[in-house]
């Protein structure tokens, strides 16, 4: 029985002794990062364009039997000049957010905000400064001037700020490279008052 012990023993400490090697196995894979992807500014743009929502307010919706898909013929170019708000209660406006049906206005206790014009167009930022572009995403003021209002939701430019510089850049660069749609995007409502 002793002699059992003994070698049970004996094998454990072989086994705890090989697992605890120093020795690099072979088949170990060692990380080594690569050179970083340099994306064209243009390319890199319409990626973060994609990735980061811009599309889901900006770009009017086409209905379709397959669902709700994006009317590639007005791009990001924003809340349909010639399209009407539908009735809504006001009381539920002060309470909830209204989203019309291709989201690209909404109403809450803000007013009525309009997803904006983001094509190179003169009604769109055909005029716009790189600045300005940087200016209204990374302090919310409205087409990037100093004297103007604050962005009003749901865009979520307080996120969009912690976007680096060259991320904005590039998706500036992408937004004057798309094909300009010329539509005036209607201003802004104020709240309207509770009866």
């Amino acid at each position: 029985m002793k002699t059992n012990s003994l070698f049970i023993i004996a094998t454990l400490c072989v086994v705890v002794y090989s697992c605890n090697s120093n020795k690099k196995d072979k088949a170990t894979f060692e990380y080594e990062p690569s050179s970083p992807v340099t994306l064209d500014p243009i390319k890199r743009g319409e990626n973060l364009v994609n990735a980061i929502g811009c599309h889901d307010c900006h770009t009017p919706k086409k209905f379709t039997e397959q669902g709700i898909t994006l009317d590639i013929d007005r791009l990001l170019s924003g809340h349909p000049a010639n399209e009407k708000l539908p009735e809504y209660d006001q009381k539920t406006a002060q309470s909830y957010v209204l989203l019309n049906m291709g989201l690209t206005s909404a109403t809450g206790p803000w007013g009525t905000s309009f997803a904006a014009n983001l094509t190179p167009a003169a009604s769109g930022i055909g005029s716009w400064s790189e600045s300005q572009f940087l200016k209204s995403i990374k302090e919310g003021k409205y087409k990037g001037l100093d004297t103007g209002r604050t962005l009003l939701p749901p865009m979520p430019w307080q996120s969009y700020s912690n976007l680096p510089d060259d991320d904005l850049k590039s998706i500036f660069a992408y937004l004057k490279s798309i094909n300009p749609v010329e539509n005036i995007v209607p201003a802004s409502l104020p709240p309207m008052a509770m009866n």
